[in-house]
């Protein structure tokens, strides 16, 4: 069996315990091959908007993860164009691993938080039907100097199960030398972010520090 194949088998029985054990919480992450893919799916958050090339915030985690990591995003792009959109990916791509920042332009365009939710959520469906775990990174809402992350991640996150990093969009809309616009990481922004999400990644158990 290759050893993608070993790894995705290694995640199921691992999330199938926990489940049978009762336990509270989302579920740690399997441990990521060494040629494991993650897929970053998303918008112009994911394709880097704001930095320049090998600056956003997949080709670093790549960098940091030493894990394929492929970028997928579409700049403008809303949470039920996304959720249209993504299987096609999946299906193109078969990743080992999705992390998901999506719903931005929702929230930017004054759109449904209910009906991005929902997009939010068939995302995830979409990807652990065929097998493959989540990550989900949160949004700040629009709110005065948009500081909150947006409730329907801690929403999305609760009632999947899935690691959410909920801090770092936050962190780097409130700082003014780490964004190159008002909604956008500017190099050093995708930097942070890249760190937040690689730690979150050894935390949950998917890479060895």
């Amino acid at each position: 069996m290759p050893k993608r194949c070993r790894a995705r088998a290694v995640i199921g029985i691992a999330v199938a315990l926990l489940l049978i054990a009762g336990c509270s919480g989302p579920p740690p992450l399997g441990p990521l091959a060494e040629d494991a893919r993650i897929l970053a799916f998303g918008d112009s958050l994911t394709q880097g908007t704001g930095a320049g090339d090998g600056e956003n915030y997949p080709a670093v985690l790549e960098r940091l993860s030493g894990r394929e990591v492929i970028e997928s995003g579409v700049p403008g792009e809303l949470s039920e164009q996304g959720r249209r959109r993504l299987p096609g990916v999946l299906d193109a791509i078969d990743p080992d691993l999705v992390i998901l920042l999506h719903g931005g332009n929702d929230i930017l365009r004054g759109k449904d938080l209910e009906a991005a939710r929902r997009n939010l959520a068939a995302m995830v469906d979409s990807a652990r039907g065929r097998g493959i775990p989540v990550v989900l990174v949160g949004v700040p809402a629009r709110e005065l100097f948009f500081r909150s992350t947006a409730e329907m991640y801690y929403t999305v996150a609760e009632r999947r199960g899935l690691p959410l990093e909920a801090d770092i969009m936050e962190t780097i809309i409130d700082s003014p030398e780490l964004r190159s616009d008002s909604v956008h990481p500017n190099a050093a922004g995708y930097q942070r972010l890249a760190q937040a999400l690689y730690d979150l990644l050894v935390g949950a158990g998917a890479i060895d520090n």
